[in-house]
């Protein structure tokens, strides 16, 4: 009788065998995005915070100083109305008084804009106050200076308090009258959507957010 052959008994070579990982491999995980840092502000964070403030500060009392110091000027120099050719008639000096926002608008409501200007100071105040990236700070004291000297005008000059007329006294093209504050500002609020496009973070160096799991003892360093 004819015996089996040895490939009739060895059983079949892939039978029961686990499936080759390298063919069909896993998906990768994708990684979770680090949660956002809660809770009071580190030692590194507080005197970063530290270095920064007294030069904002400082740059925002330049843009007070400075807007005053031309307001004076204009007021005891030019006539109120009369131009004066700087560059043409492109840029001149022209005194004027506005009790209204930009391009006169809202002169029956002073002491609304009053309001408004006070909160946006305190606002300014607060964010200034945690700022530890320079070039923030360069942008945020700006936008700080102009709204306080602006506040500044509206509190004390005439015709009375919280209903003062902001000083204008550069005249572009005819079409608007602004001053230092002005440029201040709009620089400033320029200078904050520029930083925050290019993804620049307020606070220098950012924050690190807490590991949730902590390494168990005997587990490889994280």
């Amino acid at each position: 009788m004819g015996g089996m052959s040895d490939a009739e008994h060895a059983p079949a070579a892939h039978e029961g065998a686990a499936p080759d990982a390298t063919e069909n491999p896993a998906p990768e995980a994708t990684p979770e995005p680090p949660a956002e840092p809660t809770g009071p502000l580190q030692p590194h964070e507080t005197a970063r915070i530290r270095r920064v403030l007294p030069w904002t500060l400082v740059w925002a009392a330049g843009i007070i100083l400075l807007d005053q110091a031309t307001k004076f000027w204009a007021e005891t120099t030019l006539t109120l109305r009369e131009g004066v050719p700087v560059i043409g008639e492109w840029i001149q000096w022209r005194l004027v008084y506005n009790p209204g926002a930009a391009f006169g608008i809202g002169r029956e409501y002073t002491w609304i804009l009053t309001i408004v200007a006070a909160l946006a100071v305190i606002g300014l105040a607060v964010f200034v106050a945690r700022i530890s990236s320079a070039r923030w700070a360069i942008a945020v004291g700006a936008m700080f200076g102009g709204a306080i000297s602006h506040l500044a005008d509206r509190l004390f000059r005439e015709p009375g308090f919280a209903r003062g007329e902001i000083v204008d006294f550069i005249d572009y093209f005819g079409y608007f009258v602004g001053n230092i504050a002005d440029i201040a500002l709009v620089v400033g609020a320029g200078g904050m959507i520029l930083l925050s496009l290019m993804g620049v973070s307020p606070r220098r160096p950012e924050r690190r957010a807490p590991d949730p799991s902590p390494a168990a003892p005997g587990d490889p360093q994280r």
